[in-house]
């Protein structure tokens, strides 16, 4: 016997627009009956913010519920009313991501331009391109323009690092030496070659599996964990035209350059440093 899933959509759209409808009605009365009203709409998302907050941090702490949580982010409904009450956000970087491409009309209009190497540990990496790098008043105030706004919209970011060196993004290149993997930390994967763009491998360490994809010639490095469930991602389904890899397991879908979770954005891969020295990819799992 089959059941057909009944579709929300329609009903979720109804509700929005009239929320909508009276919010402009509410727009419409006059001052006092106005604010009145306000405070109302406002008193009651307080409300429902606390609640659902204590409902979602409840949920993580259970592993049952963790997996439930996980599920009922994929509802349309469930999943605008915790991004309403920012219970929902995307991870650092792609959120810094978003505040440089805001802020990169006003940095290309002053000749300069900047892209994001990496957050961690509170310090946003970014490489400085144009006018922007340099030591001139104008470099400098387009520094200042580029920090603060990812201090600003960014809690987690603390500090802005410039990098300097001329490496793509992804690939942080080392000296032509032997890297000491013991001292650093750093564990010898794949040749440059064995991972060609669209595919991706899996090494296996002492700390756990590790798989290091490569997307459009930009090499990065996860646990090979879903964020679901902890399942391997080395056979989920990889798609080189949109940037991302499905888990096979329950379908769960990421980013390929961000790590972020596109069915769930509460969740992401987590990522380990990558460099390549002499067409060797090296990893340095946490």
């Amino acid at each position: 016997m089959t059941q057909t899933v009944p579709d929300d959509t329609g009903l979720l759209e109804q509700a929005a627009a009239r929320v909508d409808a009276a919010v402009a009605a509410a727009n419409k009365l006059e001052p006092t009956a106005q604010a009145v009203a306000t405070e109302l709409k406002h008193a009651i998302e307080a409300f429902h913010k606390l609640a659902l907050t204590t409902i979602v941090r409840r949920l993580k702490q259970d592993p049952h519920g963790k997996a439930i949580l996980f599920e009922l982010v994929e509802d349309p409904a469930v999943y605008a009313l915790l991004l309403m009450h920012g219970i929902v956000r995307a991870d650092p970087v792609t959120r810094a991501r978003r505040v440089l491409d805001d802020a990169r009309p006003y940095m290309q209009s002053h000749g300069g331009d900047a892209e994001l190497v990496d957050v961690r540990d509170g310090v946003a990496y970014v490489r400085l391109h144009g006018s922007c790098n340099g030591c001139s008043l104008s470099a400098f105030t387009l520094r200042k323009h580029v920090e603060e706004a990812l201090l600003r919209a960014v809690p987690e970011i603390t500090r802005l690092e410039v990098v300097t060196d001329q490496a793509t993004p992804a690939i942080l290149r080392a000296e032509a030496q032997e890297m000491p993997a013991v001292e650093k930390g750093w564990l010898r994967g794949p040749a440059v070659t064995e991972v060609p763009p669209g595919q991706m491998v899996s090494i296996t360490t002492e700390r756990g599996s590790v798989l290091i994809v490569n997307f459009a010639n930009r090499l990065s490095a996860y646990r090979n964990a879903c964020a679901h469930q902890g399942r391997p991602l080395n056979d989920g389904i990889l798609d080189p035209i949109t940037g991302t890899l499905t888990c096979r397991w329950h379908g769960f879908c990421f980013d390929l350059q961000s790590g972020e979770c596109l069915t769930a954005p509460q969740a992401q891969l987590e990522p380990f440093p990558l460099r390549v020295v002499d067409g060797i990819i090296w990893v340095r799992p946490q």
